[in-house]
């Protein structure tokens, strides 16, 4: 009945505009009627009730009704900004509806990539981009650190992940539980890189990242086409891994591993050499007669990888990408040095470049971060300080129990500096900047069209 009534209404305001064009008109001036019959056809356009555009007059004039824009709609609720179906799980029995699925270590996954297929094929919404999905997963002890300062920077080296995360569209899992009570330490990521995998099927890479790492550069993503033939992406050299046989010729604590079953089984075999095995021992033994320049006798997780790039090389070294091409872990003491020389040249080049200094929502930061790429390529004569670091490693501080491998000042300036660079990457699209990385409170808002790392004078 409503739209009966809509309808009638409508054609009388078509006839209504067409006798008044007819007036205007006049059957004597019929040098205008193709004029106005294109103005008659927008109108009447405009009038129709199967038009479902706003023109410009509706969008001026919308508003946002908390009860009904703002509310928890159904639609609201259960699709993501990404396009996601949250709120729907087919009754389409898969995987887990298995009584014997295990999520625990010790307990073999078989046929994962099927049981994944299937999985997405019952959620076709996860399914579309699911090959370049990253799931970020990090973590510490669930007790409280020995040194209260450690507490403290968890909260910002998290926070720092955090960011990161929600700039490129990424999910994140922070654990602070031992998802097996004898796997702590070194050997804690396993366990909860294995429930990880079986939690997120959606999740094509499992992106593992050690507390005390820091995202110094937040415009860089992965450059996942590179490792289409791989299974897992872990830092360090392969001359320090295949001719000096070094402990050190990877570093464990960053590293991405595809969710498939290759990984499934490759995590079994590295956690068999854990502290949850009766041959623990016996492993520490053999790692230390192996590698060239361990001397702690216990079984750790770097050099169990080394030891299987060593000894598993056909059935899972050429599986395993050894990235050097860019700092996946840098080596904190290197780096942190170089960042007010960076910020520099970074500002040098915003000023220099109309679109960079432009504000933006951070919502399409990574658009400007491909300007920035493009202008720090075509510059020249900034001042050396070179590009970010993608992360920034505190290997050895070990600020959570107090046991610091360096001495306490350098470690807290290193990290204060890394994360307030950091920080201001993030702050410069909430219009504010830190222009004293050493001074996390000396924050001031930047101005209109300026640098966003140096405060103008």
């Amino acid at each position: 009945m409503g739209r009966a009534i809509a309808t009638v209404a409508s054609d009388h305001k078509k006839h209504a505009t067409v006798a008044k064009m007819e007036k205007l008109i006049g059957p004597s001036k019929p040098i205008f009627i193709g004029v106005a019959g294109v103005a008659l056809l927008v109108l009447l356009l405009s009038f129709s009730p199967s038009t479902s555009f706003p023109n410009m007059f509706d969008v001026s004039k919308m508003t946002v009704s908390p009860g009904k824009d703002g509310g928890a709609t159904k639609d609201c609720a259960t699709v993501s900004d990404q396009g996601l179906n949250l709120g729907h799980d087919p009754a389409d029995k898969t995987f887990y509806d298995d009584p014997a699925l295990s999520y625990t270590i010790g307990n073999p996954v078989t046929n994962w990539d099927e049981k994944r297929r299937e999985w997405l094929k019952h959620h076709p919404s996860f399914a579309i981009g699911a090959e370049d999905r990253v799931f970020v997963v990090t973590g510490s002890q669930p007790s409280p650190c020995k040194d209260p300062i450690g507490d403290h920077l968890n909260l910002r080296f998290f926070k720092n992940k955090v960011d990161y995360c929600r700039i490129h569209g990424y999910d994140i899992f922070y654990s602070n539980a031992f998802l097996h009570p004898k796997m702590g330490s070194w050997w804690v990521k396993m366990p909860v890189l294995r429930a990880t995998m079986l939690a997120h099927p959606e999740a094509e890479w499992i992106f593992w990242v050690d507390s005390d790492a820091v995202f110094t550069n937040m415009d860089f993503k992965l450059p996942l086409e590179k490792y289409k033939d791989h299974n897992l992406v872990v830092p360090g050299y392969y001359d320090k891994v295949y001719e000096k046989k070094s402990w050190g010729g990877v570093n464990a604590g960053v590293f991405f591993i595809r969710n498939c079953q290759w990984s499934m089984e490759f995590l079994e075999v590295w956690a068999g050499m854990g502290p949850q095995t009766p041959n623990y021992e016996k492993w520490g033994q053999t790692l230390t007669s192996t590698m060239s320049d361990k001397t702690d006798p216990e079984s750790d997780d770097q050099s169990a990888l080394v030891y299987l790039l060593l000894k598993e090389k056909e059935t899972f070294g050429n599986k395993i990408y050894i990235e050097n091409q860019y700092d996946l872990s840098g080596y904190w003491v290197d780096i942190v040095n170089s960042f007010d020389t960076i910020s520099d040249d970074y500002a040098r080049i915003e000023k220099g470049v109309t679109e960079l200094r432009r504000r933006h929502a951070e919502k399409v930061s990574e658009h400007y971060a491909a300007v920035m790429r493009e202008a720090f390529v075509n510059k020249s004569g900034y001042a050396g300080g070179g590009q970010r670091e993608f992360i920034t490693h505190f290997t050895a501080c070990r600020p959570c129990s107090g046991q610091w491998g360096y001495s306490e000042e350098q470690c807290l300036n290193g990290m204060e500096k890394a994360l307030n660079f950091a920080d201001n990457q993030v702050l410069r699209n909430y219009g504010f900047v830190r222009p004293d990385l050493l001074n996390a409170s000396s924050i001031y808002p930047l101005p209109f069209g300026v640098s966003s790392y140096n405060k103008e004078k």
